[in-house]
């Protein structure tokens, strides 16, 4: 765990706020909205990193910059991939569904730009439904970070945790960066909020000089969004 001990605490988001003027929307409209969501984020990091690539490869680099954003995009399709989920599975094991968004995530957000990214998942099942959103969760916790914990191309590390206590899963993404500052305040975070509330998980998080954690606390067993029982 990245080391904590002298974070100022600050309260980043609660699930528990008041009702948003649109909480009777419907779950496609809230897939909707996190899809649009996700597709700005994609494509604001993804010019990013072509003006990086081509900035730095010259005449001579072309060909090996197109094939790193070749090798990005890729990584970016694999992404969405894996969180529009698998009809054929009502179950996911965990540890085989993070693993993979891990990786997925590295590739294509974190390595270009020099973050590390470590990962510690606990094995057991959840309903499909449930992980992919909490999938959704984790992803937009680990963009944001990449987007404004480490201005300046500046390195860091990012740390993903899925560990099961007690009766709930304990997910948590946290960075050394310089602290989140309310940037998940915004359309990110009632969007977070949001799928917290479809799946019975709160969200909680403190920041100070030493970076961010935030932590989804989610039923290790719910119903899935359409009021079935695993």
């Amino acid at each position: 765990m990245l080391d904590r001990s002298s974070r100022i605490h600050e309260s980043i988001l609660q699930s528990q706020q008041a009702p948003h003027a649109d909480e009777s929307a419907s779950d496609w409209e809230l897939v909707l909205r996190e899809t649009n969501h996700r597709m700005k984020n994609t494509l604001t990091l993804l010019g990013v990193s072509v003006r990086r690539e081509f900035a730095r490869g010259g005449a001579n680099g072309l060909s090996q910059a197109v094939d790193r954003i070749e090798r990005r995009v890729a990584a970016f399709a694999r992404l969405y991939q894996i969180l529009s989920g698998d009809a054929e599975h009502q179950v996911l094991a965990v540890a085989d569904f993070f693993a993979s968004l891990c990786g997925a995530l590295s590739e294509a957000i974190l390595e270009p730009t020099g973050i590390r990214c470590e990962a510690m998942i606990d094995g057991g099942t959840l309903p499909a439904a449930q992980c992919h959103r909490l999938g959704l969760m984790v992803t937009e916790l680990v963009t944001n970070a990449a987007r404004h914990a480490f201005p300046g191309g500046r390195a860091g590390q990012i740390r993903v945790e899925a560990l099961k206590r007690n009766g709930n899963w304990y997910c948590t993404v946290a960075d050394n960066g310089i602290g989140a500052g309310g940037s998940l305040q915004g359309t990110g975070g009632r969007i977070l909020e949001r799928l917290a509330q479809s799946i019975g998980a709160e969200i909680h998080g403190d920041s100070g000089r030493l970076g961010t954690s935030v932590t989804i606390v989610a039923p290790a067993w719910t119903k899935d969004h359409t009021g079935r029982s695993p």
